[in-house]
């Protein structure tokens, strides 16, 4: 098991940035993807950015270009850096870990985009 605990987000002005930190409660070496989804009201929860335990990075098409997930396997942290930010973009964001098939998840933070 793993427990997993968002912060950082807030409300942002569009064209803002904001970081998101994920802390998890054990090493996170052998946790080969971690990732970033959110949820807006009334939307299904979806895939934002992924990263394997070797670094590799996934983006959706909504991340490329503006968002960077990077992970740091010695203080079991996965980060979200979230530039140029859009009011589409308001929304939880939850932390993921996929270990053996299952499927873990932060409480969320949110994230609100607006002037």
């Amino acid at each position: 098991q793993v427990q997993l605990v968002e912060s950082g987000g807030g409300l942002v002005q569009p064209g803002g940035s904001l970081r998101l930190s994920c802390a998890a409660s054990r090493s996170i070496v052998t946790i080969y993807s971690m990732g970033w989804y959110r949820q807006a009201p009334g939307q299904q929860r979806e895939l934002v950015a992924r990263i394997t335990s070797s670094s590799n990075p996934i983006y959706t098409d909504s991340a490329k270009g503006r968002f960077t997930i990077s992970r740091d396997n010695a203080e079991n942290t996965v980060t979200l850096q979230m530039n140029n930010l859009k009011p589409e973009d308001t929304a939880v964001y939850y932390c993921n870990a996929q270990t053996f098939g299952v499927p873990y998840w932060g409480q969320g933070t949110q994230v609100t985009v607006s002037s």
